[in-house]
């Protein structure tokens, strides 16, 4: 057995989409779309990893990454499951990312993929993209409309990869997969040649340049069914993104092309589940008679109103499907907001539907904060980091008010500073708390400024009492004691 596969079987027991190694860091897996690294475990050297590595991948993809500094291509577990391999090089070292593609293609139902996007699957002609950002789910949303394709049409279907992720078995359909460097060179040559092989339906994995999409939409406009992917984040940004890619002098013509060509774009991200696991969110755009005009027209700005008003042919938008899936129960509002591409507009949704959304940030309880000079970090700078990830943290803030002002360390203390965190937390908790208000009078103490420290302690007094808090307004007359001489708080717990 190879070294990386003790790894990767870990991540399969974890249930993990990715496995990251890089120099100098912990093994870390991707699970439900979060980052975790294998905490007590050695972290990698480069000469350890370059080996590791090196036992899997394939003499051309070595030569190729010596060249450029990275390389993909794809990996398989015998009898388990296959792996998308991407090798690169950062400041420290060798690195490599490993995505799981699952052995079994996963149903429309499980993937809990709308209805609208089925009606793509049957159509005999035209252009489909699905896009979203990296790791959004495109290749297992493509993968699932092949699957549907393979059960009920009798065609021929070509996939062109970089690399062949899910394998497809042919069932109804005869289903050909090359992948890019190992069985035709480019992604623009492939498809130039499936024209020659008598195909139905192609899809392509990346249309990354302009030669690629001009024979993608070519393709389609002859009468073939294409299925293309892009990395962009809205149904109505992924036409102009196309438009973009051609030179000024044509834009025009391509407009035209696509207006008659494109029947539809599948944009998409992945949501994590309450419970655990993921779930995609699909904004669709069916390219009915009215948006082929805006296409045409250059007018590709009022398509989202389109889409506001296509529901009943299958259209949704981000912020529809994210409201859904909230009202549902299956995600949380805030991660709604979080994946929203227009977070004012859902934020409005959710007040019409009086959904409340909690955007406060808290410290995850097992960062690992062993890095170089943070053991070393005076009690100050800890509690900083808390405020660089929540400057509303009320405990936090009055925490360093409370070292800055009173710690018994002078490296520690610093009177200026401490005024200026003081009246962070007063803007946040008001003139009424007492704690506040003694908080200022300990930095003003600290600053020697004695007079303005008895009169926020008095304040403070005041309002302690009408509050009936008895052990307080005792400790707040012993510091207008001590403030009356001249004497700065060391020490005390406010």
């Amino acid at each position: 057995m190879k070294k990386i596969d003790h790894y990767l079987e870990e991540m399969l027991e974890k249930g993990a989409s990715d496995i990251h190694l890089s120099t100098n860091h912990q093994l870390c897996f991707r699970i439900d779309g979060e980052m975790h690294f294998q905490r007590g475990t050695e972290k990698f050297t480069e000469e350890e990893l370059r080996e590791i590595l090196y036992e899997v991948t394939p003499e051309r993809n070595i030569t190729e990454f010596e060249e450029v500094w990275d390389t993909d291509f794809a990996y398989e577990l015998p009898g388990t499951a296959r792996f998308r391999v991407n090798i690169f090089v950062d400041h420290e070292g060798i690195g490599c990312v490993m995505r799981q593609i699952p052995s079994r293609i996963p149903t429309f139902e499980e993937l809990n993929i709308p209805e609208g996007i089925r009606s793509f699957c049957f159509m005999n002609k035209g252009l489909v993209i699905v896009t979203g950002p990296t790791g959004s789910g495109k290749s297992t949303t493509l993968a699932a409309m092949v699957d549907l394709i393979n059960r009920t049409r009798r065609q021929h279907l070509i996939t062109i990869e970089d690399p062949v992720e899910f394998k497809h078995r042919s069932m109804g359909c005869l289903v050909n997969q090359r992948e890019v460097h190992v069985h035709t060179k480019s992604f623009a040559s492939a498809l130039r040649a499936a024209l020659r092989e008598d195909p139905d339906i192609i899809l392509v994995g990346e249309m990354r340049d302009l030669e690629t999409m001009e024979i993608a939409i070519e393709t389609a406009e002859t009468g073939h069914l294409v299925f293309g992917t892009l990395h962009t984040n809205t149904a109505a940004t992924t036409v102009d993104r196309i438009i973009d890619k051609f030179p000024a002098d044509r834009q025009n013509q391509i407009r035209t092309m696509l207006a008659d060509s494109l029947k539809g774009v599948i944009a998409q991200t992945l949501c994590k589940r309450i419970g655990g696991g993921r779930i995609a969110s699909a904004e669709i755009l069916v390219v009915t008679p009215a948006v082929s005009a805006n296409i045409r027209e250059g007018k590709t700005h009022q398509i989202p109103s389109l889409m506001q008003t296509g529901r009943n042919v299958g259209m949704c938008t981000f912020a529809d499907d994210l409201l859904s899936l909230v009202k549902r129960g299956v995600i949380t509002p805030e991660e709604a907001y979080v994946n929203a591409i227009d977070k004012p507009f859902l934020q409005k949704k959710f007040d019409e539907e009086k959904i409340e959304l909690n955007l406060k940030l808290v410290a995850l309880e097992d960062v690992d904060c062993d890095v170089e000079g943070e053991e070393n970090a005076s009690k100050v700078e800890k509690v900083r980091k808390k405020l660089h990830i929540n400057p509303k943290d009320t405990a936090a803030l009055r925490e360093v008010v409370l070292l800055l002002s009173t710690d018994e360390n002078p490296d520690e203390r610093n009177g200026s500073e401490a005024l200026e965190y003081a009246q962070k937390l007063l803007d946040i908790t008001g003139k009424n708390d007492p704690l506040t208000l003694v908080l200022i009078s300990a930095a003003y103490a600290e600053l020697q400024h004695f007079s303005d420290a008895s009169e926020w302690a008095k304040r403070a007094l005041k309002i302690a009492k009408s509050n009936k808090q008895k052990d307080l307004s005792t400790r707040i007359q012993r510091y207008i004691n001590l403030y009356k001489r001249n004497i700065p708080l060391r020490g005390e717990a406010v």
